[in-house]
Parts: C-alpha cells; structure tokens; sequence
C-alpha cells in the first residue's frame, strides 16, 4: 500500500504538470486561432488525459484499501470525520472523479469538431475547470506525510 501511495503522489506532478500544458496550450491555440494540429496538439491532449485516468485509477486503488479512504468512512460514518478526514475519504476523490468526466468530456467533444478554435476550446474549457476542480481538492498539507 504504501508503494501505491508513493506512486499516486509522484505521479500527482506529472499528470497535474502534464494538465496545466494542456490547458496552455488549447487556450494559446483558441486565442491565436491557430490551426489544430495533429501530432502536436493532439498528443499534448492525449498525453494529458492519459495521465490523469491512469492517477485516477492509482487513487480509487488506494482509496479501497487505505486506511483514509473507504475504511474511514465505513468506519467512523461521513459526520464523524475531522475536516482533515473528510477531505482524504470523501472530496478529494468525489471531486476528483468529477474533475476527470470533465476532462473526458473535454477530449470527446473536440473530436467532434472540424475546426481548430473549437477542438482549442473544448479541451480548455473542460481541461481547464478539471484543473481548478483537482487543484481545490488536492490534500496539500497532507501531500507527502
């Protein structure tokens, strides 16, 4: 378990770095009304998406068999958790998978688009407010303890 935490932190940065590119760069490309490339633009995307469904997957691992996760919340009930508790067993991973959908969503709806401002601003609009939504519920304080 603890590997698997270790893990889900790490890759924490890299899916988050890997967000915050991709939401640059689609919000840079709308802008500037440049044209969607493929090998770029779309493997930024891609790779980002990628990224955080495979944290995802890593976190709802953890949250089945941690301690903080399921068990808290099995354990204690949703009222007897401290905020502290309650942001590890409860928002962070409800938020979190929101946040994803969002960032699914994002990547469907370009696909469904021909022009290159449009493909930009579906992917940084969802991208985006799947950012700010991971970005609210991240455990700072608790991050690497």
């Amino acid at each position: 378990m603890e590997i698997l935490r270790i893990v889900h932190s790490y890759l924490a940065y890299v899916a988050l770095f890997m967000l915050v590119i991709a939401v640059i760069n689609a919000l840079g490309g709308w802008s500037s009304k440049r044209i969607f490339n493929m090998h770029r633009d779309l493997r930024i995307s891609l790779f980002a998406l990628i990224l955080c469904h495979l944290q995802l997957v890593v976190g709802l691992l953890l949250y089945f068999i941690s301690a903080n996760g399921y068990q808290a919340i099995n354990n204690n009930g949703i009222g007897g958790l401290n905020s502290a508790a309650r942001l590890l067993a409860l928002e962070h991973p409800l938020i979190n998978i929101l946040a994803i959908a969002l960032i699914t969503v994002g990547w469907s709806r370009h696909k469904k688009f021909m022009e290159g401002d449009k493909k930009f601003k579906s992917i940084g609009i969802f991208y985006g407010i799947g950012l700010l939504l991971i970005l609210s519920r991240i455990p700072w304080g608790q991050w690497f303890n």
